[in-house]
This record gives structure tokens, C-alpha cells and sequence, in this order.
């Protein structure tokens, strides 16, 4: 446990001087469609670096809430060495621990790690979307890192898309004048584009355009499963990755376009420009000022008919979506049981009570799926349920689609380690992670009893060193080396399994037991037990 601590220590301290300095590499250049790129090839990591490349003119002036436009041809060498600015966004989820240029509505780059050389090429790559709730988040964040997944021998990109009320902002005067006859979702037409972009340009970088998975967590997760419906994505991906979330009820469903119009048409005469004239002559500062004021936590993604034609039920059952090998999971306590108590006690008169309010034709059936034997037995179907109602039934449901309505592999995985003490005893977990300082007033929240909601992502990544928020032991670097690996081999085969792995069995398509890769200190597929829950869930939600 010492060495891998003191281990922990050594990689933060020399990573933290190499990207201050920088002082390992030489410049290297690279040509794109549009012009001349010049990044850094780092002679200790063997790693090429593109960071702040454009991949759509800047979404400003009279392209603020337009789909994004392709760039213009530019003179000269453009220097990618740094981050560009991060999407608009106020502080939603603790500290997200940022490398960006600031905020800007100028935000739409991406970054790109290569290990390719002069004679390597066709390499597979990653397309990976932050995640923040569509209102939050960066592409340049320490844990989206790609230089660890690029020593795998794949070429890594992250991109940035707009966000909150810059990204998903619809109106009818903004459908009116789209060559497409719709409004919002810039933020996922974003993510389209980048793909895009990938696909045209990725073989300057040794990467094969045939060959792009792409993956996210939470909200990048939802992109995931968006893009993979959208008939603009579908033919551009090999492969799919989705870590906690998918754009499924109730997990930040699309809405009616209309529904979509009336939103932004009330926000608009609330804030006293009910014009499309008047708001885009409003500044960057005015906007966000707006959208803050009106306490909204972003806007809903919309069925445009262009980018989503239907809901992903009705995509994936008529069997529209991308037919590509899908990995997914979610982690075991993605949020506390306090958030279905309502911060009511763990106690069997206090579950019972909120069970019946909130199921009460049907509560008799739901204290069966989740139990009650006991205060420890109540925690967790507490925690249970919280977390199936957020995020993990509609990443269920997105698996049960694909592997019923496709012939390609499915993989599920359960990711259960838990997190080791924060350093800083003054701070505490964040929701989407990161972390935020504790509250003295505030009631101290129970212990995690399982793995928490976005935990996982520096795990699969492999980036603890770069995440020096806790405390490291030997056994988290081997969970994220188990689960770096199997998430390196899909990228690269569409099957996650590989030497000195436990084998991963995919999920067959009528199984009601389907396997399941429990990720942990001893990593293990299982078959499933509880999947009834997510039937009865299903029928709940009537998806």
C-alpha cells in the first residue's frame, strides 16, 4: 500500500511538471483539410499532442444557436499547444478541475493524443464526450486525459460541445430559419460534428477512420446513445461505449419539438426578449446572467426529425440505430438512498412510508424487488432505488434495446470499487465528480455502501495519477489497469476480452439472466440476479 501511495506521489508530481513545462517535446506539424496544425510529440511519453484544434467556425454573432458551420480554409501554421476555451457554464458540480483557456462561446475544440509514428497508421480510435448534466463540463478535464488510453496504441480524441442554454436552446423563430425546420440539440449537432470532423482528418494521425468507438460517461454517456440513434451519427461509428446514462425516460428524455419551442419561447418573454432579433444582440455576459437567473438546470434535447427522428425506444425497435458491438454499465450505489428518502431516517416505518407515497398501486411489488429485512437491507434498496430512477434503468434499457433489436455483441458491466479517502479532509465528493467543500452546517451523508456516480471515469481511463483528490492504493491502480484494459481491447476489436483477463461473456439476446462484468478489486462476470426490477421499472416508465 506504501509503495503504490508513494508510486501515486511520483507520477502526480512529474505529470504536474510536464504539463506546466512541457519541456520534453519538439513541435511537430500536421496537415488537416483546412490548413496546417502545429502540436508537441513528447520524446519521454512517445505521445504526439493536439490541443485547441477547431473543428466548426465559432458559434458567436449570427451562428449563436445555428447548427455548427464548417470552418474556412486558413493561411499558415495554427498553433494547437494548448486547451481551448471551455463551453459557457457556471460552477454546477464542485471543482471540475478545468485546463481550459477560461469560458467562452468560441468553444468548439477538440484534442487529440496520438502514439502513431512515420510508419504506423490505421490505428483505432476514441471519440470521448464529457459528461455535467448538458449543462457542465470539459473536454480538458485531468480525467478525460488521452495520453494514458493512447499508450495502448490508439489515437484518443476529446471534444468540447455546447452546453445549457448556448447548446440546447430551441424557439420557433430559430426552427423557422434552420434549413432543417428545427431548433436545439446544437449541443449533440456539435458532437456530430466533431465526429465528423474525425472521420475526414483522423488519418493525418495515424488513426483509421473506419475504426472510431465512441464512449462518455453520464451526460457524455446520453451523447453516446444519441449519436447512435441519430441517422447524422450512425454510419460514422465502429463502436460504442456508455458509462452511466442514456437519453431514455426518465433519464433527460427528448421532448416534442413543440415542446421544445413553447420552453424557449416562455424563457425568452420571461427574460423580456421574446425576439430572435433581441437575443442575439445580447452579449455573452447578458445571456449567462439570464439563464442563471432563471434557475434553470439547462434544457431538454429534442425529437427534431432531424438529428432524433423518434425517441431511442422507437429508433432501436424498429432497428434504425448504429449496428455496432456496444459496451455499457453503470456503477453499484450511483447515488445516495437519502435522495429516494427525501433525507427521512433509514428506518423500516420511514422506507415503507416513501415507498407507498411514490408507488401506491403498486408498492407491494416494489418492496419485493427491493427489500426491507433490515436497516443495512433498507440502505441499500433505498440506494437501489435512487439510483435505478436516476441513471441506471435507462442505461439498462438502452442495453435491452440493442441486444434485442441487433446481431452485434453487448457487454455489460457493474462497477463496484470503491473509493479510497479523500486527501483533503475539508473536502467532499462531488455528484458528477470532483469535489466541493464541506458544509459544517450541512448533515454529514451516510458512507458510499457501493461505487458512486461518475467515480469510475479515471479508473477506465487510466488516469489515478492525474487525480490527486484521493488517496490511491495499490488495489485502485490494479481495478483501473483490469478495466483500462478490457475498455482498450473493445476499442480495438469490439470485444473487451484479452490475456490476463477474466473472460467477458457478452449478453445473449433472449437471456433473462444475462452476464454481467462485475468490476472490482477481483473483477468477475456474474450472471445477473435482479433484473426484475428493471422490468418492473420498465412497465413504470411504460418505455
Amino acid at each position: 500500500m506504501k509503495t503504490a501511495a508513494v508510486f501515486s506521489t511520483l507520477l502526480i508530481l512529474f505529470g504536474s511538471i510536464g504539463t506546466a513545462q512541457n519541456n520534453n517535446a519538439f513541435p511537430v506539424q500536421t496537415k488537416v483539410e483546412k490548413g496546417i496544425i502545429e502540436g508537441n510529440y513528447d520524446t519521454h511519453s512517445g505521445i504526439q499532442t493536439y490541443f485547441g484544434v477547431p473543428f466548426a467556425k465559432p458559434p458567436i454573432g449570427d451562428l449563436r444557436w445555428q447548427a455548427p458551420q464548417p470552418l474556412d480554409n486558413w493561411e499558415g501554421i495554427k498553433k494547437t499547444k494548448e486547451f481551448g476555451p471551455r463551453p459557457m457554464q457556471t460552477l454546477v458540480f464542485g471543482d471540475m478541475k478545468s485546463r481550459s483557456k477560461g469560458l467562452s462561446e468560441d468553444c468548439l475544440y477538440l484534442n487529440i493524443w496520438t502514439p502513431a509514428t512515420r510508419s504506423i497508421k490505421d490505428l483505432p480510435v476514441l471519440v470521448y464526450f464529457f459528461g455535467g448534466g448538458n449543462v457542465a463540463g470539459d473536454a480538458s478535464e485531468y480525467r478525460y486525459d488521452g495520453e494514458s488510453m493512447a499508450k495502448k496504441g490508439m489515437v484518443v480524441v476529446t471534444t468540447n460541445y455546447r452546453l445549457n442554454i448556448f447548446g440546447f436552446f430551441a424557439h420557433p423563430e430559430l426552427s423557422a430559419e434552420a434549413p432543417y425546420g428545427a431548433s436545439g440539440n446544437y449541443g449533440l449537432l456539435d458532437q456530430n460534428a466533431a465526429l465528423k470532423w474525425v472521420h475526414q482528418n483522423i488519418t493525418a494521425f495515424g488513426g483509421d477512420p473506419k475504426k472510431i468507438t465512441i464512449a462518455g460517461e453520464s451526460a457524455g454517456s446520453i451523447g453516446v446513445s444519441q449519436q447512435m440513434a441519430s441517422p447524422l451519427s450512425k454510419n460514422l461509428i465502429a463502436g460504442a461505449i456508455g458509462e452511466s446514462g442514456a437519453g431514455i425516460n426518465p433519464t433527460m428524455k427528448p421532448v416534442s419539438l413543440e415542446e421544445a419551442e413553447n420552453l424557449g419561447l416562455e424563457f425568452s418573454k420571461n427574460a423580456g426578449y421574446p425576439s430572435l432579433a433581441e437575443l442575439r444582440k445580447l452579449s455573452t455576459r447578458e445571456v449567462y446572467e439570464i439563464y442563471n437567473e432563471s434557475k434553470r438546470f439547462g434544457f431538454p434535447a429534442v425529437i427534431d426529425g432531424y438529428f432524433l427522428p423518434k425517441t431511442l425506444p422507437k429508433i432501436f425497435e424498429s432497428k434504425q440505430q448504429a449496428m455496432v458491438p456496444l459496451l455499457l454499465g453503470w456503477n453499484s450505489a450511483e447515488i445516495p438512498g437519502m435522495a429516494f428518502m427525501q433525507g427521512q431516517p433509514y428506518t423500516e416505518e420511514n422506507y415503507l412510508a416513501k415507498v407507498k407515497e411514490v408507488y401506491p398501486e403498486t408498492h407491494e411489488e416494489v418492496l419485493k424487488l427491493y427489500p426491507h429485512g433490515s436497516l443495512q437491507e433498507i440502505e441499500r434498496s433505498a440506494t437501489d432505488l435512487a439510483s435505478d430512477r436516476f441513471i441506471a434503468y435507462s442505461t439498462w434499457k438502452w442495453f435491452d434495446l440493442h441486444r434485442k433489436n441487433s446481431d452485434q455483441a453487448v457487454y455489460r458491466y457493474l462497477y463496484s470499487k470503491l473509493r479510497p479517502p479523500l486527501r483533503d479532509k475539508t473536502l467532499a465528493s462531488g455528484l458528477a465528480g470532483g469535489t466541493v467543500k464541506k458544509n459544517s452546517e450541512a448533515s454529514k451523508m451516510p458512507e458510499p455502501i457501493g461505487a458512486p456516480h461518475a467515480c469510475e471515469i479515471e479508473y477506465c481511463m487510466g488516469n489515478l495519477h492525474l487525480v490527486d483528490d484521493y488517496a490511491w492504493t495499490e488495489d485502485d491502480f490494479k481495478v483501473s489497469e483490469t478495466m483500462q484494459n478490457y475498455f482498450a481491447n473493445f476499442i480495438k476489436t469490439g470485444n473487451p476480452n484479452g490475456e490476463n483477463l477474466a473472460n467477458w461473456p457478452s449478453a445473449a439476446v433472449n437471456d433473462t439472466s444475462p452476464f454481467v462484468m462485475i468490476l472490482n478489486m477481483e473483477s468477475e462476470a456474474k450472471k445477473v440476479t435482479n433484473d426484475a426490477r428493471y422490468e418492473f421499472l420498465d412497465k413504470a416508465y411504460g418505455n
